[in-house]
């Protein structure tokens, strides 16, 4: 009979010895496994011409891979085929498709050389079935709509090659749209007229259209246009952060009426405005008095001078942190409620901020949640419900129209 009472006696003092923190982690992580994880945006692909890079081991270098995406309880990541903006002329716009396909492809030879632990998924149906499997539910999407060229029958050859957003323009002004940070201000105004055909196209084959990196006037004329929710795939909010790149509370606001979703971004400088740094600042500026104007430069010489400047912003920069991240999600839900909102890291293209550096870290964002009193039907639907809400709207709404 004593034996029979110690047994609960030691249950209970073996209970009464986890922390605060250690239930809080059992916890994510018990969530982590019962309900599928997406992050919308990585640049990972760009490793992949790295000879030593490869998807399917665990890598000492980056933020994303299918091991530590497996550690970190996150079940499916999409990747970015970046296209960076260049001269816009008939012969490059060649050059840059070739290239855009040459992306998709690696994309895809990784993912059949490691199909025991990935696969591509196609719809967000093809998500939670990869997840029951046991691997990794692998989207694809192209990031920089310059690789349109002014041929919109190539929206369609992406969308059958796995791409399910295209992210209209990226740091320069293109000829769809502007873009929120070009220096040479707006050109179009908005969404140009070809812009507004792209976005009916996608509208029509069912694939959503990214509205991160814009200009505001380019995002209030997508949405005019869209028939069809849009998604900021990585995006934060400016009432916290004033980047441009991120979105105003009036944009949420619109965002909401459009059943769109965004998702915010890790890059400590959309998190947080950045507090005096005269290191980093000089560090860079010696960087950029050596290489100039870094898009003159040759395809190998852009990468080493890319390398310097991710090594020397990650030595110098002071990052934000997983409580800020939460901050955003936090502001978004007041401004317009839990359906609009999920996570688009932007690892491997800048992102990672402290406690969350890269994919084997993610819980430590559901920790936060969860000590901020978040269910797992909220997070549930941070993580990846909202987001495969929008794919299947964007889908459903394609055939309808069909």
């Amino acid at each position: 009979m004593r034996k029979l009472l110690a047994f609960p006696l030691g249950i209970l003092l073996v209970s009464g010895c986890i922390s605060a923190e250690e239930k809080l982690e059992r916890k994510a992580e018990r969530i982590h496994s019962s309900i599928l994880t997406v992050d919308t945006h990585c640049d990972t692909p760009i490793s992949l011409d790295k000879a030593n890079f490869d998807l399917g081991v665990k890598n000492d270098f980056g933020c994303v891979d299918f091991p530590r995406m497996m550690e970190g309880g996150l079940h499916s990541e999409f990747f970015a085929v970046f296209i960076e903006q260049g001269i816009r002329n008939d012969s490059t716009d060649i050059l840059v498709h070739e290239k855009t396909l040459s992306i998709f492809s690696k994309i895809q030879n990784s993912l059949l050389s490691n199909s025991d632990k990935a696969e591509l998924a196609m719809t967000a149906e093809d998500a939670y079935r990869i997840k029951r499997s046991g691997k990794i539910a692998a989207f694809i999407g192209l990031e920089n709509g310059y690789a349109i060229g002014h041929d919109l029958k190539r929206i369609k050859q992406y969308y059958d090659l796995g791409a399910r957003y295209i992210t209209l323009s990226h740091t320069r002004n293109n000829d769809i749209c502007d873009s929120s940070t070009d220096p040479a201000g707006p050109e179009s105004n908005g969404l140009s007229t070809m812009g507004e055909e792209i976005v009916r196209e996608m509208n029509r084959i069912g694939m959503m259209v990214d509205v991160s990196h814009i200009s505001d006037a380019a995002f209030y004329d997508i949405i005019k246009v869209s028939a069809a929710p849009v998604i900021a795939s990585h995006s934060s909010c400016r009432a916290l952060c004033g980047n441009p790149r991120n979105m105003s509370d009036d944009m949420l606001l619109t965002l909401k009426e459009n059943g769109g979703v965004i998702q915010i971004c890790l890059l400590s400088n959309f998190l947080k405005t950045p507090e005096p740094n005269p290191e980093l600042f000089e560090k860079m500026r010696i960087l950029r008095e050596k290489y100039g104007d870094i898009n003159s430069l040759s395809e190998d010489s852009k990468k080493i001078a890319q390398e310097e400047f991710r090594t020397i912003q990650k030595k110098y920069e002071k990052l934000a942190t997983v409580k800020d991240i939460v901050d955003h999600i936090d502001h978004v839900v007041q401004v317009i409620g839990i359906d609009h909102v999920g996570i688009g890291s932007d690892f491997d293209g800048g992102g990672g901020v402290e406690g969350c550096m890269d994919v084997s870290q993610v819980k430590n964002i559901t920790i936060e949640l969860l000590s901020r009193g978040y269910t797992k039907s909220q997070i549930e639907k941070i993580w990846g419900g909202n987001i495969m809400r929008v794919m299947r709207q964007v889908a459903e709404l394609s055939e309808h129209a069909a």
